[in-house]
């Protein structure tokens, strides 16, 4: 099995959020839109082309993995909260961008259909930091893992942080979308 790593290291986090975008006209996601008719509320995939994914931390430098495989890989046990979701970029530029895109990853995805699994851990610990300042020990970490796939319903694989819960029962009471196209 292949596994490339476009983003391995930290990434700056504000408002305890960080995206994924592969449509280069638009900027900026909805909240409410991003997790309109899902289960999990720690992936957004509602927008088509992008994700909108949720840290423990509110503002300062999380541990951030991004790895594509060409299949499923295994689960590694050491995560507390894991979330699947389903994702398409709608263009070549796939990019895992911070808020207000103060900085930017590419990803290089195909625009194809892929799965998209979201792991995390320390959350609650970050969440009661709040703020990580640069000196401070690392709170929280995320791997953001992507593999072809066909499309399937977003889920909660496991859910441990009292945090996760919180954003899990946020998505819930969302409507469905009310259209599939993006808004610019």
């Amino acid at each position: 099995m292949r596994v490339r790593r476009p983003v391995d290291g930290e990434v700056h986090v504000h408002y305890g959020q960080i995206y994924v975008d592969s449509d280069p006209e638009c900027f900026g996601l909805d909240l409410a839109e991003a997790f309109a008719g899902q289960t999990s509320g720690l992936c957004g995939a509602a927008m088509p082309g992008a994700l909108w994914l949720t840290t423990g931390l509110h503002t300062g430098n999380v541990g951030f993995t991004v790895e594509v495989h060409d299949q499923a890989p295994l689960l590694d046990p050491v995560w507390e909260d894991v979330v699947e979701v389903s994702f398409r970029p709608v263009s070549e530029q796939s990019r895992l961008v911070q808020w207000a895109g103060e900085a930017v990853w590419e990803l290089d995805l195909d625009e194809t259909d892929y799965r998209v699994r979201y792991c995390a851990t320390g959350m609650d610990q970050a969440r009661e930091q709040d703020t990580r300042l640069d000196e401070e020990p690392q709170l929280d970490r995320y791997l953001l893992q992507f593999w072809p796939a066909p499309p399937e319903p977003d889920r909660v694989l496991k859910q441990s942080a009292a945090i996760a819960a919180y954003w899990h029962d946020y998505a819930r009471r969302q409507p469905p979308p009310p259209h599939t196209r993006r808004t610019r």
